[in-house]
């Protein structure tokens, strides 16, 4: 598959494809786990994605009960069904399709994560971003996205949802609403038709993820396919280059590299082990947010 008009500069190449593994988490939710766990480091900044989805209430319905995270954000993507969010601020938010999400735990934050359906079909991603240790305990913070409010651009054909940063797709500029984080997270959603081709402009030095959740494509001039249920992690220099080979849709992820020490413990993620089993300790002692104001959210 070729396509005349795209770049022949240097090529973003795929350094490593993962296929989504079946995982189950909070009570008993069944989703797949497309990267997470060890050697967390060559995905920075992103620290785990997710993705759920299931026609089968038994699935889904025990949700996330009340839990706590430091040290890191979540982002919650919604494609279809209705989950509601509480936490310890006081927020409460009601997520339907194409809504988002993005929590700042900080700190800390206390939360749940609730499916509002007894039946149907529940759909889409969760994401989680560290922070920079300048960041990791500051307040806990909470923005909400309506379908409505997130950007949307017909390109060649091509469909995007910009829900973060500010790319450029086809030589056209796309943005999202989240801006302005020290990560500069670039977040993507692209529906394709077959045999199209997409260039997208990541910073150099960007780490620079691709998920396919339908269809299939390959990435620069690599022909390996990458199909549904497959990631791929790119190398950090050159244009991000696909070119699909069915109707398909994908994650576009990209962010800036911390480049600091990462220790996770479940919920907590910090920089040193110390810091850790502090978190831990203020969450068994109620410390975990003492101290923190009620209702920092945002919605648009």
């Amino acid at each position: 598959m070729t396509d005349t008009s795209i770049s022949k500069t240097e090529r973003r190449k795929i350094e490593e494809v993962l296929v989504a593994q079946s995982a189950s988490d909070g009570d008993g939710v069944r989703l797949k786990r497309v990267f997470g766990g060890g050697n967390l480091a060559r995905f920075d900044p992103f620290l785990m994605l997710d993705e759920f989805g299931s026609n089968d209430p038994g699935d889904y319905i025990g949700g996330f009960p009340s839990h706590p995270h430091r040290g890191f954000e979540t982002v919650t993507y919604m494609l279809e069904g209705h989950m509601e969010h509480r936490d310890h601020m006081g927020n409460v938010g009601q997520l339907m399709a194409g809504d988002v999400q993005w929590m700042k735990a900080g700190s800390g934050v206390i939360h749940s994560e609730m499916p509002k359906q007894v039946e149907g079909r529940m759909r889409g991603f969760q994401l989680w971003v560290n922070l920079p240790a300048s960041e990791k305990m500051t307040p806990a913070s909470n923005t909400e996205l309506a379908a409505a409010s997130i950007p949307q651009y017909e390109i060649d054909g091509i469909h995007v949802k910009a829900i973060a940063g500010g790319l450029t797709l086809n030589g056209v500029s796309v943005s999202g609403p989240i801006a302005g984080l020290a990560t500069e997270p670039g977040y993507l959603d692209i529906a394709v038709g077959p045999a199209q081709a997409l260039l997208v402009d990541v910073p150099e030095g960007h780490t620079a993820l691709v998920y396919v959740y339908e269809g299939a494509l390959q990435i620069g001039s690599d022909s390996y396919p990458i199909k549904a249920g497959s990631f791929a992690r790119l190398s950090l220099t050159g244009e991000l280059v696909i070119e699909t080979d069915a109707d398909t849709r994908l994650l576009v992820i990209s962010g800036k590299p911390i480049g600091e020490p990462i220790v996770q413990r479940g919920p907590f993620v910090m920089n040193t082990a110390d810091e850790i089993h502090q978190a831990i300790r203020d969450y068994t002692d109620g410390k975990l947010v003492a101290a923190q104001p009620s209702n920092a959210s945002q919605s648009a």
